[in-house]
């Protein structure tokens, strides 16, 4: 059988808890879960940044065009501080972020070290600062942009990464992790991605730079570059700057993804889009629209794109997905008239099939059938077979549950 990296198992999974014998455990999914404690709320005390990214124990996550440097597919390269000094000043955080706004010239670019968190399980010769303790975690985006002097320098950090026989893994999707550093990695994909996608500002045009440790981009209103062109140095008028506006932060596109029943619970529904290999299937998804609510949009997408009328919708658990900004939030739902079950593809021409599976084929196909898409599945599985996603994939755990029937058997469970 085809193995797979772990799923996360925090320890707050096996805790008793009358809500745990109500529902059953929670799901807890792959690229969740880190084991960072981000400390948000010190994002902008630069005192405290400062210190981190000069502590000899700090460590770097690099990523070049959104893929990660690794020692193998299978392990993430963490960089010190020496490594990327070519990159980051050691006074990058020094000064202020008013100070930084107020020195800002477009003409100079330069790269942007974005605190992850605090690896607490690592406090030995870790940081110490206030309460916490552990060691400082960035991620940067190593690419070849910017200044002429900022690209030489990116190349000069690639290069001797290169040297040492590590290489930047690229995937469609990075799954072969351990669960701890697919959550890292996922947390810095994210941040790395909507920096390079924010580096105009929405409202005004001109470009931001990234403040907040990386976490949020800034208009500023003032650039130097400005005078040598004979104006002043004070840019445009900007929203941005006088309201609070979610422009300036990141944004996770909220998706949802669902396991299907049938009324009398004996089948599950399951959908092949056109890139999907043959025999591959999976639950159906799509995103949230506006005003509308996690339920509503599942019932909307599986009428859409298999012409299935649902009744009851639960929510099961959650993934976040760095591809690139999206939380799907996974469902199990039920028809509740088998009058509802006729499949029509004629709504939205998004799948190429859809089709009713009786559960024990299903349950089959979780044993021999999994693969990641384009991989093979295992030894044991017959040609021909269905085929399903693997566990580091949201869809693979609500298939489990709904096929299994823990999840929507947990309501039994003494109180």
């Amino acid at each position: 059988m085809t193995t797979f990296p772990q799923i996360p198992a925090p320890a707050h999974t096996q805790v008793d808890s009358m809500l745990s014998r109500r529902f059953g455990r929670e799901t807890v999914n792959y690229f969740s879960s880190s084991p960072l404690n981000r400390l948000s709320f010190l994002r902008t005390e630069h005192p405290f940044l400062a210190a981190a990214l000069r502590h000899p124990s700090t460590r770097f996550v690099l990523v070049k065009d959104l893929a990660p440097l690794t020692r193998s597919s299978a392990e993430l390269f963490y960089a010190s501080y020496e490594d990327v000094r070519a990159l980051v000043p050691a006074d990058y955080f020094d000064l202020s972020e008013e100070e930084v706004l107020k020195a800002y010239d477009s003409r100079k670019s330069s790269a942007y070290p974005i605190f992850l968190g605090l690896d607490e399980s690592r406090r030995e010769a870790g940081l110490t600062w206030k309460n916490y303790s552990g060691t400082p975690v960035f991620g940067l985006d190593v690419t070849p942009r910017g200044s002429e002097e900022q690209q030489a320098r990116a190349g000069e950090v690639i290069a001797a990464m290169e040297a040492q026989g590590l290489t930047f893994f690229k995937s469609r999707v990075v799954a072969t992790f351990s669960a701890d550093e697919a959550a890292v990695y996922a947390q810095c994909r994210a941040l790395v991605d909507w920096n390079t996608r924010n580096t105009f500002c929405g409202t005004c045009g001109h470009p931001t730079i990234s403040v907040n440790a990386g976490t949020k981009r800034a208009c500023p209103p003032t650039d130097l570059a400005r005078s040598a062109e004979g104006k002043p140095v004070e840019r445009p008028a900007c929203n941005t700057r006088t309201t609070i506006s979610n422009l300036s932060f990141p944004r996770t596109d909220p998706t949802i993804i669902v396991a299907t029943l049938s009324a009398d619970g004996h089948r599950i529904l399951l959908g092949r889009s056109k890139r999907f290999p043959p025999n591959w299937y999976s639950t159906l998804a799509g995103f949230i629209e506006p005003a509308e609510s996690v339920e509503d949009a599942v019932r909307r997408e599986v009428w859409e794109e298999a012409g299935v009328t649902l009744s009851r919708v639960v929510i099961h658990s959650s993934q976040p997905w760095p591809y690139p900004a999206n939380l799907m939030i996974g469902a199990i739902a039920q028809v509740g008239d088998p009058a509802h079950e006729s499949i029509c593809l004629e709504h939205d021409p998004e799948l190429e099939d859809a089709r009713w599976f009786d559960i024990a084929e299903v349950k089959e196909a979780l044993c021999v059938g999994v693969s990641a898409l384009g991989d093979k599945p295992g030894p044991e599985y017959k040609e021909g077979g269905l085929k399903l996603p693997p566990p580091t994939a949201i869809a693979n755990q609500l298939i489990q549950a709904a096929v299994n029937a823990d999840y929507l058997g947990a309501s039994e469970a003494k109180m």
